[in-house]
This record gives C-alpha cells, structure tokens and sequence, in this order.
C-alpha cells in the first residue's frame, strides 16, 4: 500500500463496481418499458399493453452494484452509515449515493408497475403511461459522482489515518510561570 493513497486494489474495485452499475443503469434506460393501445376484438375496448419488464432487472442490478461498491467503501474505512469523521466532516457522498439509489429504485418500480401488475389495463380517452425518460439517466450520474467522490474520500481518509499525528513536546516543566509574587 502506498503511503496515502490507500490500497490499489480497492480503488479498482470501487471504481469497477460503480461503472458495472453505471453501465446497468444506462441499459435500463435504453430498455424501459413502452405501453401501446391495443383494441379488443371482442369488447371494442382499448387497453395498454406493455413491452418486457427488462429494465426492471437492470434498474435493480445498477442499485445491487452501487450498494456493493459503497458496502465495500464503509466496510474498508470502518465508517458504517455516518461513522467517524474525517476532519473536517465525513464522506459527502451519502448525498449522491442515496440520490442515485432512490434514482434506480424508483425507475424500476415504476417501470415493474406497468409491465407486472398493469398488464392489460381499459382506457378510454388517455395514453398509456410509460416511465418518464431520465429517471435512470439521473440515477447514472449520481453513479458517476458517487464513484468519483469515494475514491477521493478513500484516498484522503488512508491519508488522514497513515500520517502520525503531531506528537507535543514532553517537558519536565512548563516554560511559563503560574505562580503568583510574594
């Protein structure tokens, strides 16, 4: 392990974590759900139906990786949930990673909603409802944030626990005077 830097390996594994995440979180996106109008034959009613649930099992995969990668960071630092502090604070990247998740989780139910429990659902006069495009892309760069802000704190945080800390002088006596004149 070099002097301040942390070990290598947890760095590429943080990092391959996080992009493996990323990637799943983009494939997500590109595989979301989309709902047609179909019409009944029989009834004369229209319905929604909805493509496969792929980007479910994408979504979920993206958040599994993220929450390994950020496991293996508190579990390596020994700073589980808000654990002790480096000088001046903790690790900032609970905010993108807590972003990121809520991102990948609710883009995956939403997107399970339609395809599992809205298979065939009657509409009248409105369009079928579909995942709003972004939601996994947001979850995507709060990934990216995520990993960039882990590897610094990984960094820093062997670096504040490798350096010695400043050792004060042992003196036999103070060099200043309390006592008062007589």
């Amino acid at each position: 392990m070099s002097e301040g830097r942390g070990s290598t390996l947890v760095q590429i594994l943080l990092v391959a974590l996080c992009l493996v995440a990323f990637g799943f979180a983009i494939a997500a996106e590109r595989r979301r759900s989309v709902g047609i109008m179909l019409r009944d034959e029989r009834t004369n009613e229209t319905y929604c139906s909805y493509n496969s649930d792929v980007a479910t099992g994408y979504g979920v995969g993206s958040f599994l990786f993220l929450l390994s990668s950020e496991s293996l960071l508190m579990g390596v630092t020994k700073c589980m949930c808000f654990g002790r502090p480096l000088t001046p604070g903790g690790s900032r990247a609970w905010v993108t990673f807590l972003g990121a998740e809520a991102c990948l989780v609710a883009g995956a139910t939403k997107n399970a909603y339609h395809t599992k429990y809205r298979g065939m659902i009657y509409a009248q006069n409105f369009t079928c409802e579909t995942l709003r495009k972004g939601i996994f892309v947001a979850g995507a760069v709060f990934i990216v944030a995520t990993m960039i802000l882990n590897v610094y704190y990984y960094m820093y945080f062997t670096e504040a626990t490798n350096t010695p800390a400043s050792h004060k002088a042992n003196r036999a006596s103070s060099t200043v005077g309390m006592t008062g004149y007589a």
